[in-house]
């Protein structure tokens, strides 16, 4: 059994969270909030602390078990294979669709010739590479890779500072209080899809004695402020230059940051510097999904090994050329992350963790004395 550190599980896990959030999450909040919308995020994204919390404790009284076998010996066989199919089905097309995502990204900003296949086949084989090469060097790979990331989104925002308006955010709550409410649930998805990760990720982490769990609770809180304050920043520099009717119209607002970044006036259109980080971003991002997948099949199906593995691949390729355009592909995110992964992860964490609870109380109480 595979084991990795407090801090791999810390880099890991924000870098799963951020994944490619920061690409589209201008849009989504400033579209439900308007120029108040960045006041939406932190909200949301606070919401990956108790769920994350909760995963934790179950991971606590099960050892090097995930979600989707706890789920089996608290829920009964039956229920626990129904979530596990479900969990597998929606890793499997949302891996897909982030696949997809690599590619249009791509095709669209700095590749326009290049052949879409060639994109998808490309970014399949990292994720399939590190897929195949364990849950160790995806760790790794995550923890060199996630500083690499931050410092590109900070040069991004610092190297646009010249570009703001002063006074585009203001004046501050001119349209109430509700709007933010829609921005949150808007953002909320977000740490569901990270949940559902670590719904599975928890059989390798590290449950010796107190202080372990103790740190991982410290890094789950780490994990949820580092990214929820990255993205908050993001949105209000994307505000701050282009302001809000142009924020909701951009649908990868990011990359046109990355286009009007000039140094001295003699180096500009650095925005493909860029876009080799974000590819880093948004393959951790897909084989997270992919090893969902494999989790998923192997504890449901009892299938493993590589020839899954390539039958996987060959699935997220057929899900990734059903895409034809980047709107439907936004679209689809969209509604897999709000009407797929939100409710699935709402509900089967917390009614989890209650049984759970209640079989310790119920089994404590009943012990003969």
């Amino acid at each position: 059994m595979e084991r990795i550190s407090v801090h791999q599980f810390m880099t890991l896990g924000a870098s799963v969270l951020m994944g490619g959030t920061f690409l589209l999450i201008a849009t989504f909040v400033t579209e439900a909030g308007g120029r108040d919308g960045w006041m939406s995020i932190m909200p949301g994204f606070a919401l990956t602390i108790p769920y994350g919390i909760m995963v934790l404790s179950l991971s606590a009284h099960y050892p090097e078990k995930n979600l989707l076998q706890i789920s089996e010996l608290i829920l009964g066989r039956w229920v626990g294979k129904l979530i596990g199919s479900v969990y597998f089905i929606i890793s499997c097309y949302y891996g897909g669709l982030l696949l997809a995502f690599i590619g249009i990204i791509y095709e669209q900003s700095i590749m326009p010739l290049v052949p879409r296949w060639v994109l998808y086949l490309g970014g399949l084989i990292l994720v399939f590479y590190l897929a195949t090469s364990g849950i160790e060097v995806f760790a790794r790979f995550s923890e060199v890779l996630l500083p690499i990331i931050v410092v590109a989104l900070v040069l991004n925002i610092f190297l646009t500072i010249p570009r703001i308006e002063q006074g585009a955010l203001l004046p501050f709550l001119e349209n109430g209080v509700i709007p933010l409410l829609w921005g949150v649930f808007k953002v909320i998805p977000f740490p569901m899809v990270y949940i559902l990760f670590l719904a599975g990720f928890i059989r390798f982490l590290p449950h010796s004695n107190r202080q372990d769990f103790a740190q991982l609770k410290s890094a789950i809180w780490r994990i949820g402020f580092l990214v929820g304050i990255l993205d908050t920043v993001v949105v209000v520099i994307q505000i701050l230059v282009f302001g809000p009717t142009e924020t909701i119209r951009l649908l990868f607002g990011i990359l046109e940051l990355g286009k009007m970044v000039e140094i001295s006036r003699t180096v500009a259109g650095v925005e493909s510097l860029f876009m080799g980080v974000w590819l880093g971003a948004l393959v951790i991002k897909c084989s997270a999904y992919f090893f969902m997948t494999s989790w998923g099949l192997e504890t449901v199906f009892n299938l493993k090994g590589l020839k899954w593995r390539l039958i996987t691949s060959v699935v997220f390729l057929t899900i990734a050329f059903g895409v034809q355009k980047g709107f439907y592909l936004s679209t689809k995110l969209s509604f897999v992350e709000s009407y797929l992964i939100f409710p699935f992860a709402l509900v089967w964490i917390p009614a989890l963790w209650a049984a759970s609870h209640w079989k310790i109380i119920f089994h404590t109480t009943n012990k003969p004395s």
